[in-house]
């Protein structure tokens, strides 16, 4: 069943229809993955982090120590910050 359709670019560039981005939830930076299933290829919404990504992110490899909710959340916004940081 089609939903809707998109161009392709010169520059190979898709614009996702405003209908697809709120049935997947996605807006400006998501992550998608595209699969190739028998002799489609499917696009979906990627999962971003795992919750060893975030231990990472909070403790590095040492173990974990007892920290406030402030901290913890502050040791994932420069995770995020470290990942997507361009340049």
């Amino acid at each position: 069943m089609v939903i809707t359709r998109s161009r392709l670019t010169a520059q190979g560039q898709v614009s996702v229809p405003a209908e697809v981005r709120r049935k997947l939830g996605i807006g400006p930076g998501s992550l998608l993955e595209w699969t190739q299933e028998g002799d489609a290829i499917v696009v979906r919404r990627s999962g971003t982090y795992t919750s060893e990504d975030i231990q990472h992110a909070l403790f590095g490899d040492a173990s974990p120590e007892r920290r406030s909710l402030r901290a913890l959340k502050e040791g994932i916004r420069a995770h995020v910050r470290a990942r997507h940081a361009r340049g």
